[in-house]
């Protein structure tokens, strides 16, 4: 009830893609467990009251050759930024593979290399999830989230500090990417919990944006 309404802007604009979406990389940061690298589960599918989502072993595999993924099931088991995604990506695409990814202590370096590793084209979507600040008053939430949307706008992911949103590597990681790639990002939506489902002494912030190859191009 407080995300929801922002990360829904971004998630409709891929129902044009119901049906060439084969495939979801997800990444979130580990917001219980701490570990170094990123983590993938083993379990082969996650399930929502949606239904189940099957994970994608031949992607598990390839990332599993990398020395800094590991499988660790810990860090999944809790994980409230890779999950809340899911339900959204049911019912925008229907039948599609899932491959969770959980963000350690690592580096935006080793999150590009991950993404690289799995680009793909039409059938590939990569969904980077982080909330923005967190528990500042309402007024100083909207500047420093406003400053956070001014540095992913422009792809410089050295603006964005450690206060400015708990996925910051996986952002980073994602604009590392996205400017070898040449995409244009689009803040989509950019408020808080007080505009939301909350009250404004203490926010968190959220923010949604879509990649895309050209201004008219698609996500």
């Amino acid at each position: 009830m407080y995300s929801g309404p922002v990360a829904a802007h971004a998630f409709v604009r891929l129902e044009p893609s119901r049906d060439l979406v084969e495939r979801v990389v997800l990444l979130g940061p580990s917001h219980q467990v701490p570990f170094k690298g990123l983590a993938l589960s083993s379990n082969t599918a996650f399930e929502t009251p949606l239904g189940s989502v099957q994970i994608d072993q031949t992607a598990r595999r390839q990332l599993l050759d990398l020395p800094f993924v590991n499988v660790l099931d810990d860090a999944h088991h809790w994980e409230h930024s890779l999950e809340v995604q899911l339900p959204f990506l049911q019912e925008v695409l229907g039948a599609f593979e899932v491959l969770p990814i959980a963000v350690g202590r690592a580096t935006s370096e080793q999150v590009g290399e991950v993404l690289e590793a799995l680009w793909g084209g039409d059938e590939t979507v990569l969904v980077v999830s982080s909330d923005l600040s967190h528990y500042f008053d309402y007024d100083t939430a909207k500047r420093m989230d406003a400053r956070t949307a001014s540095a992913i706008e422009a792809l410089e992911p050295d603006r964005i500090a450690q206060e400015d949103a708990c996925g910051r590597i996986g952002v980073q990681g994602l604009l590392e990417v996205a400017e070898r790639h040449e995409l244009v990002p689009q803040t989509l939506d950019l408020r808080s919990s007080g505009d939301t489902a909350g009250g404004r002494d203490e926010v968190v912030g959220y923010g949604a944006w879509s990649f895309t190859v050209s201004r008219n191009g698609s996500p």
